[in-house]
């Protein structure tokens, strides 16, 4: 079925939002597997004593996010391109689900921002000291990563001194060069002062889905199936048509050779109509 402008409109913007969701989704799950089978971090998988870690959690939980954002991605790429309702009702949702859930978080986040702050900054202190312990890439980058983005060094704040220096940003001034912040206490004070701004965060991405769920709601309506015409075929011409032959001993009718009339029988308010 051809698509107005506000359909292809629609179509779209929900290909470049699952493109941008399959970036992220295979951020999270590329992380997370390699947080979870890295020969560094294995051990905290192995040990039953590490089984409710914060590490343990935080590292599920980027592998679940990660798998539900691409099949997420899958009907609703599969559901714009292809033009498929069935798909696109799929994707409408799981879009809805998972926008809730991202609120809600927001908001708990925002409630128990002291407790997530200090988890959080548990779950870098875990990523910290296995480095130190076995020079893992996969765990350098990670820490690299949080540390440039907080601009911290390690666990001491010393850039000189610190086990995981190589990890450490560029200081900014001289005084950097000797001291900076540790990253521990800097997580949980960015996470407290910038609670508004996580609480923002996760609303917006709210937001977002369910601008996509809006999108894929119009073309869902758009791909609406129309009716079927349905055909009839008459063979027998109408009365009018008969030829008359008088004979002299019997009047008969004969049927002059007709081809078949196919009809297009249409449905209005659920009558028959029969266009000849």
């Amino acid at each position: 079925m051809a698509l107005d402008d506000c359909g292809r409109l629609c179509k779209y913007t929900l290909f470049i939002f699952n493109l941008i969701f399959a970036l992220v989704g295979f951020v999270f799950l590329g992380l997370g597997l390699w947080l979870r089978f890295s020969d560094g971090t294995r051990a905290f998988f192995e040990i039953e004593d590490f089984n409710s870690s914060t590490f343990v959690i935080a590292v599920t939980v980027l592998i679940i996010t990660g798998l539900v954002m691409l099949i997420v991605v899958v009907f609703g790429v599969y559901g714009a391109c292809n033009e498929k309702r069935c798909a696109l009702l799929t994707f409408l949702v799981l879009v809805t689900i998972l926008a809730g859930a991202v609120i809600v978080f927001g908001v708990i986040a925002y409630s128990s921002k002291e407790e997530i702050g200090l988890r959080i900054a548990e779950f870098y202190s875990s990523i910290y000291v296995l480095y130190v312990a076995n020079s893992d890439p996969v765990l350098a980058v990670t820490l690299t990563f949080i540390q440039k983005l907080l601009h911290c060094c390690g666990a001491t704040g010393i850039p000189s001194l610190d086990f995981a220096k190589e990890t450490c940003p560029d200081p900014d001034t001289i005084w950097e060069h000797i001291k900076m912040d540790a990253c521990p206490g800097v997580i949980v004070d960015v996470f407290n002062r910038n609670a508004p701004v996580v609480l923002g965060v996760f609303v917006g991405t709210g937001v977002i889905l369910f601008l996509a769920l809006i999108c894929s709601s119009i073309l869902t309506k758009k791909l609406k199936t129309p009716s079927t015409p349905q055909y009839i075929i008459r063979t027998q011409p109408p009365p009018s048509q008969l030829e008359y032959i008088p004979t002299s001993t019997s009047t008969y009718y004969s049927y002059p050779e007709q081809k078949p009339v196919v009809l297009n029988l249409l449905t209005v308010a659920n009558n028959p109509v029969v266009i000849t």
